[in-house]
């Protein structure tokens, strides 16, 4: 089955499915040369499918996953925590309810290039298979069989996941 194939067969079983937000981290203009804080700006949304994002019409590889909530001051034990209360402010600036999941940092998965045999995200072909590596220490998997698994867990999440 082609590239193609699977994912509109995909999209089909995924019709009545719940999909999460898609977002892009701009940095505002300034005003009056005083610098504006980043927001967060919605660019549609997806069914995600692990380290797939699927939309109507193309195939994202998933980047950072924050949920949107208002500042508020607090110690951080780490940078990182620090960045990610950061861009979850930034979520909210930009429009997201309070606690809705958005995606940022996702790439566009060229399903030609991975079709001519190269790879593109993680999706490759692999023995003529389109396969998916779901870590980056990971083995390959059919992407049949995973796009099947991935949905199944939409369509019946685990008990406590909801």
């Amino acid at each position: 089955m082609s590239l193609d194939a699977l994912f509109d067969a995909a999209r089909a079983r995924l019709r009545t499915l719940p999909r999460e937000a898609l977002g892009e981290l701009v940095q505002p203009r300034r005003v009056l040369g005083m610098p504006r804080a980043p927001r967060i700006v919605s660019r549609g949304d997806a069914w995600h499918l692990g380290v797939l994002l699927v939309t109507e019409d193309a195939v994202l590889a998933t980047g950072d996953i924050v949920r949107a909530r208002t500042e508020a001051r607090r110690g951080y034990a780490a940078e990182s925590q620090r960045r990610r209360a950061e861009l979850a402010a930034a979520a909210r600036r930009g429009g997201f309810a309070e606690g809705q999941t958005v995606h940022i940092g996702w790439s566009v998965v060229d399903l030609g290039a991975v079709a001519a045999g190269a790879a593109s995200g993680p999706l490759s072909l692999v023995d003529g298979v389109p396969s998916v590596r779901w870590s980056s220490s990971g083995g390959w998997m059919p992407l049949s069989a995973y796009l099947d698994e991935r949905i199944a867990l939409l369509e019946q999440p685990p008990l406590g996941a909801t």
